[in-house]
């Protein structure tokens, strides 16, 4: 009789035990299947500076505004710094994971584009998506690619430093020969500049490394340089504002992050801005939109700002219309 206990205490302990066991794996695999079900958005950023990490961080912000926050979506966020290798394993990586993807800069969407023709992938601050081979069209974009351009007003930033620096005659545009979209911004310097009666001079580098003698030798040649929307000279841009100081001589960079680094004016497009941009185009695309019925959008509108320390480290006085139009980044910054 007390065998027969026994058993059947044992029996029932057994029972306790598996149910125990099994709720806790309900439990678990509830959980992950809530996870599964978030959608998944996997970000390529070419490399960090601060206007590629103002871009990324508008996305987010983008997403949260259109309703997907941090409990709504999972963000993937890879940075292959500018290494072209990397490019391919981290965007494979991405691809696999991913409902939707972000290139953000030109060589990360070019690299994301050439793993997948299913997955839809959306541009952030691609300049020139046609000439980068990305897009047929902007108004039209094919396949399952859009996206969002930060292209810079390469027209009326020849205006503004021909305003600010009248006796201009020969200016470096510096860029890097692996960025298509540098490429095509400084064949527009020298269209713009051409009919000012301004000569722009390509001073190209190969990666970082080459940056240093390249900009030396632009700036004995020139008058001033001209940064366009370069990832590779912007990851060294301290290099050379440095050097054009020590020449006294002005940087006119293409975005206004790069004033807080030492260059002197520019008129630029928000880059946070273009983030959230493209963040709320993702949404689209989550909410079922197909990328090929989204045009792709161009944030044009650009602010003329300055920077007035960085005026008078070089003995550079702004016109009164100058100082009437534009914003003084160090008072933005404060």
């Amino acid at each position: 009789m007390k065998e027969k206990g026994l058993y059947l205490v044992t029996i029932l302990l057994f029972a306790l035990l598996f149910f125990g066991v099994y709720t806790d794996s309900k439990k678990a695999s509830g959980t992950d299947s809530e996870t599964a079900a978030k959608p998944v958005v996997g970000i390529l950023q070419y490399v960090t500076h601060p206007s590629l990490d103002a871009i990324e961080q508008g996305i987010e912000d983008g997403l949260a505004e259109a309703g997907y926050g941090k409990d709504q979506v999972e963000i993937l966020l890879m940075n292959p710094q500018a290494d072209q290798s990397k490019i391919q394993t981290m965007g494979q990586q991405l691809v696999n994971k991913s409902d939707v993807l972000v290139g953000i800069a030109t060589p990360a969407a070019q690299g994301l584009a050439n793993l997948t023709k299913d997955t839809p992938l959306v541009m952030g601050a691609v300049s020139y998506p046609v000439q980068a081979g990305l897009v047929t069209s902007e108004e039209k974009p094919e396949g399952q690619i859009t996206g969002v351009t930060g292209r810079p007003a390469v027209g009326e930033q020849m205006k503004f430093i021909q305003e600010i620096l009248p006796d201009v005659k020969n200016i470096a545009v510096l860029y890097s020969s692996n960025e298509d979209n540098s490429k095509a911004q400084a064949e527009d310097a020298k269209t713009s500049a051409a009919a000012l009666g301004i000569t722009v001079n390509d001073y190209v580098v190969s990666n970082t490394n080459d940056i240093k003698a390249v900009a030396q030798k632009a700036l004995a040649e020139n008058d001033c340089i001209y940064l366009p929307q370069d990832n590779t000279v912007a990851s060294a841009v301290d290099t050379v504002v440095q050097l054009a100081m020590d020449a006294k001589k002005a940087i006119f960079p293409s975005v206004t992050d790069q004033l807080e680094q030492g260059g002197l004016a520019t008129i630029g497009i928000d880059q946070h801005q273009i983030g959230i941009d493209t963040g709320k185009m993702v949404a689209e695309i989550l909410d079922g939109k197909k990328p090929k019925d989204i045009p792709v959008y161009s944030s044009t509108e650009g602010q003329k700002t300055i920077n007035k320390a960085v005026a008078e480290k070089l003995g550079i006085t702004f016109s009164a219309d100058v100082l009437k139009e534009a914003k003084d980044i160090t008072e933005i910054s404060e």
